[in-house]
């Protein structure tokens, strides 16, 4: 039995996961720029790659076009049935024991901003556990900054429905209460999650701590990093 995940919820129509995210919704949500940097970042073509997180495939559709080998894990089956194209696993990252190394492991999604500190230790053990000697660990993370302006509200990438980051209170220093609400003119959902604030210094800690060292951020505002395991 999937066990939500505390301080995480989420409502609106059709299946819930753990961590407060809706199926549905996550069918209708394009991808942005993950495909570009993962191609640019791997370490050659058709690399082997572990998504973990990988949703309804946003992100594993466009690598498996590129001729990328996914293996996308997740802890939703309702998620994994949308997944086409790719080796599917079902498991929570934390607890994922594949036996097996790949060229590029992905923690997208922010998911390292995990509010709970012993979930974030799991994930980036995990990365360090199936990461090839040569390979890379590519992680997205929050911008600094991010909840400086609240509410905010953004137009989707389909130009038809709208985010917007309806609240965020600091319950303790640097761990938030977030509120996401996701309009279309058919349906709406909300997410309720918690993120920890994770400063370039306490990320690269976080990396060290899990035998992880950090090559190079990737893109000008920090989000996306390029790790490798600690030689």
């Amino acid at each position: 039995m999937r066990t939500t995940r505390v301080g995480h919820r989420g409502t609106g129509p059709g299946a819930i996961t753990p961590d407060g995210c809706a199926v549905e919704l996550y069918t209708r949500l394009l991808a942005g720029d993950e495909p570009d940097v993962v191609a640019a970042a791997a370490p050659r073509p058709g690399a082997s790659v572990l998504e973990l997180g990988c949703g309804v495939g946003r992100v594993t559709h466009p690598l498996v076009e590129r001729g990328f080998a996914v293996t996308a894990v997740d802890e939703s089956p309702e998620m994994l049935e949308r997944v086409r194209g790719a080796r599917t696993v079902l498991s929570s990252i934390e607890e994922l024991e594949l036996g097996e190394r790949f060229d590029v492991v992905l923690l997208g999604s922010f998911l390292v901003n995990t509010g709970d500190l012993a979930v974030r230790a799991g994930l980036l053990a995990t990365c360090l556990r199936h990461v090839a000697r040569d390979g890379v660990v590519l992680v997205q993370r929050e911008a600094e900054g991010f909840y400086d302006e609240i509410p905010r509200e953004q137009a989707m990438r389909d130009g038809v429905g709208r985010m917007s980051i309806t609240s965020s209170e600091e319950i303790e220093p640097g761990l938030r209460a977030n509120q996401v609400d996701y309009v279309f003119p058919d349906a709406r959902w909300t997410q309720f999650f918690r993120t920890r604030h994770l400063p370039d210094a306490a990320f690269e800690q976080a990396l060290a701590e899990a035998g992880l060292a950090l090559d190079s951020y990737l893109t000008p505002d920090h989000v996306w990093a390029r790790v490798l395991p600690k030689r």
